[in-house]
């Protein structure tokens, strides 16, 4: 079993190369985990860790733009171009995969298994995002993404305090080689967030109105398996959210994690682990398609 990430990285139809960590047995079952925008693969050590001490193969990715993936020439980053990224991952794998998204990964993975006659994943697992979500949850986190956008940081402890104003409710790390990872640093010597400033400027293919109709759409397609895992504390999703959600797609199952916020796996990972392989271990030996 090998708990120490090794380096993978997968190639999309677009030409981008994705980086991912993997962790388990390359033989066993495979679990795809897909951070929330401006985050990177490092958010989920501590949960693939954990689902390879299960015997699942986890591998972490970053996203396009994100980490140490390539960046978009042409600055697309809209919810369908990271679907199709997914599901080129999911179709480079021996086995179809489990796909666990948070936020961002989470809309793309509804719309990658939804939107598609025969879905690329064995089960989904949503964390803290349904089709609709709280306007003003989304203004704050953006707000934060964009407030140190062009300037940066000066130092780590720096972007360290600003997370904390942030993030209130989650105690500090003392040691900041976590948040390093998420950081990246330039020229001048400034510390930025490792993710393309371009997207959070994207403009998508579809109107607001239009993405809006298909993730609905997607999630009242969805027959596989599937857990929406929401922080009881979210910004994003309310508990009208998750009953809209539920009318969708009446198969899934629902765990709300008790102090925790929009970021579930950081604020609660034991709780949050222990979620997702209680639901993984229901899923053994054979994944099914419900309805």
């Amino acid at each position: 079993m090998r708990l120490v990430p090794e380096r993978r990285v997968f190639h999309t139809r677009a030409g981008l190369a994705l980086v991912a960590d993997a962790y388990g047995d390359p033989g066993a079952r495979p679990v795809v985990l897909a951070h929330g925008g401006g985050q990177t693969r490092h958010a989920w050590g501590g949960a693939a860790a954990a689902l390879a001490r299960r015997g699942w193969y986890a591998l972490a990715i970053d996203l396009r733009g994100h980490g140490e993936s390539q960046w978009s020439p042409a600055g697309e980053y809209d919810f369908e171009v990271f679907a199709e990224d997914l599901a080129d991952v999911a179709a480079s794998l021996d086995q179809s995969p489990v796909l666990v998204g948070a936020s961002l990964g989470g809309l793309a993975a509804i719309l990658a298994q939804g939107g598609a006659e025969r879905g690329p994943f064995s089960a989904v697992v949503l964390v803290d995002v349904t089709p609709r979500l709280e306007l003003d949850g989304v203004a704050r986190i953006r707000s934060f993404m964009t407030e140190h956008l062009e300037r940066g940081f000066a130092t780590l402890e720096e972007a360290a305090d600003a997370v904390a104003a942030y993030q209130p409710q989650r105690v500090r790390e003392r040691n900041l080689a976590g948040l390093e990872k998420n950081l990246r640093r330039g020229d001048d010597g400034r510390w930025r967030w490792h993710w393309d400033p371009r997207f959070m400027n994207r403009e998508s293919r579809l109107s607001p109105e239009v993405t809006g109709l298909r993730l609905t759409d997607a999630a009242r397609n969805l027959r596989v398996p599937t857990l929406l895992v929401r922080g009881r504390m979210s910004e994003l999703v309310s508990e009208g959210s998750v009953r809209e959600f539920l009318e969708l797609a009446p198969h899934a199952q629902f765990v709300d994690v008790s102090g925790a916020g929009h970021m579930v796996a950081g604020d609660r990972n034991d709780v949050f682990s222990d979620a997702v392989i209680g639901f993984l271990a229901e899923l053994a030996p054979e994944l099914r398609e419900v309805g």
